[in-house]
């Protein structure tokens, strides 16, 4: 079934819950190109990947057992709803010729109600994790289903039953129906039905600071030939912070790699035009090599904007790094990376000194931010006067758990 076919299917759907949700979750699954539930046995136990699967509830609880509308074991427990939107008055109802007979399944899309209920499918998706056997295992989603209007997804996939949040994030947890023609989308999806854990971010950031590492190990050796490591260290974690702004859009989408690749041929410019740049970025205002205006950053990182040379090959090996998504990225193991590349006879010198926690901190956290009180991380500066800063808006995308990297 194609994107377009299923959504045209149910785009109208207002039927009872019962009546829909299994028929609209087994064409989910054609759509999507992952197979659909196998029929239920009598041992439940067997039951991996069924509709109704029974949970039996702790001995506390005000009921027995319950029944889950589709589960997948190791993947997720899905507890689907039936809303419906506002209707639209027909002619006859208007002029009183006839009663409204309609059924509005378990709340009205345009009420308050209906947020309250989608809330409360994701509640009833977690008491049913909770009273699966301890053999199975919390699920990393549980999923709330209105049927043909949107599908809510939440995340633990540390798998402990104790933090399922909105996945990816507060603002897109939430995929309509129109949604499911983006293939990126549809994706996400199939990986909740088939490889879950494949869409834990901290895989991928797992696997972008591992190549990261490997090309900022090349580079920090090369430097430490020539340069001192406090240098080398400083120079490289500006280079990380930048290209991590590029990313997070706090500079213009690749500006920084652009304007390294402009470099290409021009050595003795790499230098000067570092410098002008985080000389901009501590200060604010308009940048002539990335021609923007930039805001001011907080946090003293880019006070000392000093730049070295670079090889063509070091060039290369920047380039390189800032081509990758630093978005995937957490700021905190900044210091973690710095480590891995530096010579080891200097981690103990420098490792925990340029985990940058304070800089992370400055940037991203509002002065009210409960998160820095509770963290004991230092208040960020006040903004300079006159200037707009790098903290005034935060990316809703990024995560904010900072953790201090220790020398080795």
């Amino acid at each position: 079934m194609t994107p377009d076919a299923f959504i045209e299917r149910y785009q109208d759907t207002e039927a009872s819950e019962r009546g829909a949700a299994q028929m609209f979750l087994g064409d989910l699954c054609d759509m999507l190109d992952v197979p659909r539930p196998d029929p239920p046995r009598a041992e439940t136990r067997k039951n991996q990947y069924v509709f109704e699967r029974r949970v039996d509830y702790p001995e506390q609880s005000d009921r027995q057992h319950g029944y889950i509308d589709l589960y997948k074991r190791g993947c997720f427990v899905l507890e689907a709803k039936q809303g419906s939107d506002a209707p639209a008055e027909t002619e006859s109802e208007r002029l009183g010729v006839e009663e409204p007979t309609r059924r509005y399944g378990t709340a009205r899309r345009d009420r308050r109600e209906w947020e309250r209920a989608m809330q409360r499918a994701k509640n009833q998706a977690y008491r049913y994790a909770r009273g699966l056997p301890a053999t199975e295992g919390w699920p990393p989603f549980l999923v709330a289903v209105d049927v043909g209007h949107c599908i809510d997804l939440y995340a633990d996939f540390a798998r402990q039953g104790k933090n399922y949040v909105p996945f990816p994030d507060a603002k897109s947890h939430r995929i309509f129906l129109e949604d499911l023609r983006d293939e990126a989308v549809r994706e996400r999806l199939r990986a909740v039905f088939a490889e879950p854990l494949s869409l834990d971010p901290t895989r991928r950031s797992t696997a972008v600071t591992r190549q990261l590492a490997e090309n900022l190990a090349k580079v920090a050796a090369s430097l430490e030939e020539d340069h001192d490591p406090d240098r080398v260290a400083g120079f490289l974690m500006r280079c990380l912070f930048t290209m991590f702004a590029e990313d997070v859009e706090l500079l213009p989408p690749r500006s920084f790699t652009e304007l390294l690749e402009r470099c290409r041929g021009s050595l003795d410019a790499v230098p000067k035009i570092l410098d002008s740049l985080w000389a901009t970025m501590d200060e604010g205002g308009f940048d002539s090599a990335i021609m923007e205006d930039v805001r001011a950053f907080n946090g003293s990182l880019f006070e000392d904007h000093d730049a070295l040379p670079v090889s063509e090959a070091q060039l290369e090996l920047l380039i390189k790094a800032a081509e990758a998504d630093w978005s995937d990225v957490e700021p905190a193991i900044f210091g973690t990376l710095l480590e891995r590349a530096l010579d080891p006879r200097e981690r103990h010198k420098l490792g925990a000194h340029f985990t940058p926690r304070a800089y992370v901190d400055a940037w991203w956290c509002p002065p009210s931010s409960s998160r820095c009180a509770r963290s004991g991380t230092p208040p960020r500066p006040p903004p300079r006067s006159g200037r707009r800063t790098a903290t005034t808006r935060r990316p809703a995308r990024r995560s904010c758990s900072f953790t201090a990297a220790s020398a080795t």
